[in-house]
C-alpha cells in the first residue's frame, strides 16, 4: 500500500454508525487507515466501540467514540454536533445499522413493523438530514447506506418488513443523489450478501451456511473487509462519478 493510498482520506472526517463490530468496524478501520478522522458509533456496547477507537489510535489514526441511539433524531444531531466540534467537518457518513427479524407476514404486528422501519430505514434519514448542510458548505460529501441483498432479491421469505426497509434505503439514496448532486455530494448503497459476521443465527434457520456456500460462485462467505473496500471506493475521489447506485458485494451469489 503506497503513501498516496494511505493518505487518500486525509483532511476528511467520517461518521460510521454501528461500527463497534462486524462490517461497521471494518469500514471504520479502513477509512482511518487511509487518513480519515473517524467517529465510531454504537448504542449499547461501549466497550466494543472504545476498542475500535483504541485500535485506530494505536496505529496513529484519529478517532472518537460517540454512543448514540441513531433511531432518535436528537441523538443523531448531537453526534454530528460533537463531530464538528472535535474534527471541524463531516465529509463522509455511513449508515450501518439494522435488525433482521424472521417473521411470517401475518405475524408481524404494527409495533414489529414500526420497530424494523425505525431501526433499519429511519436512521439513514436522520443522519442524512444532519450532515448534508455541512457537506453543502464544503461542496463535497459522501453518503453510503448499507442495505442488504434481501432488499433486491424478493425470494427471501418471512421478512416483509426487512425487505421493505432495505429496498427503501436504496430509494432514499437515489432521491438524495438526485437532489444534492449539484452540491458535490454523492449518495450510494452497498448491499452485502452472505458475509461472515457475528450475528443471531436463530434468525437464519432458513439459510444453512453449507448450502449457501455451494450457491455462491466463489464458494465462500465474504469478509467484512471486502465490504469496507467497496465503501472506500464510493467515498474516494476516484469514486466521485458514482452516485445513486447500489454496489452488490455478494461473491456472485445474485447477479443484477
Amino acid at each position: 500500500m503506497n503513501a498516496t493510498h494511505l493518505s487518500s482520506f486525509s483532511n476528511r472526517t467520517a461518521i460510521v454508525t454501528g461500527s463497534g463490530r462486524n462490517i461497521g468496524r471494518a469500514m471504520a478501520l479502513s477509512l482511518a487507515a487511509q487518513g480519515a478522522s473517524v467517529v465510531v458509533n454504537g448504542h449499547q456496547d461501549r466497550a466494543a466501540v472504545e476498542a475500535v477507537v483504541d485500535e485506530i489510535k494505536a496505529t496513529g489514526g484519529r478517532a472518537m467514540a460517540f454512543m448514540a441511539d441513531v433511531t432518535q433524531d436528537r441523538e443523531v444531531a448531537e453526534m454530528v454536533k460533537a463531530t464538528l466540534a472535535e474534527f471541524g467537518s463531516v465529509d463522509i457518513a455511513v449508515s450501518n445499522v439494522g435488525i433482521r427479524r424472521k417473521q411470517a407476514f401475518l405475524d408481524i404486528s404494527p409495533q414489529d413493523w414500526d420497530t424494523v422501519m425505525q431501526t433499519n430505514l429511519t436512521p439513514a434519514f436522520y443522519i442524512a438530514r444532519h450532515v448534508i448542510p455541512h457537506m453543502q458548505d464544503r461542496r463535497w460529501g459522501r453518503i453510503v447506506l448499507i442495505s442488504g441483498f434481501d432488499g433486491f432479491w424478493g425470494q427471501v421469505t418471512e421478512r416483509a418488513h426487512n425487505i421493505t426497509a432495505k429496498a427503501g434505503l436504496h430509494g432514499l439514496a437515489m432521491a438524495l443523489a438526485r437532489e444534492f448532486g449539484a452540491d458535490g455530494i454523492t449518495v450510494n448503497t452497498i448491499a452485502p450478501g452472505a458475509i461472515d459476521t457475528v450475528r443471531d443465527w436463530s434468525q437464519y434457520t432458513h439459510q444453512l451456511r453449507a448450502q449457501l456456500e455451494k450457491e455462491i460462485p466463489l464458494g465462500r462467505y465474504g469478509k467484512p473487509d471486502e465490504v469496507a473496500a467497496a465503501c472506500d471506493l464510493l467515498c474516494s475521489e476516484r469514486g466521485g462519478f458514482i452516485s445513486g447506485q447500489v454496489l452488490h458485494v455478494n461473491g456472485g451469489h445474485y447477479m443484477y
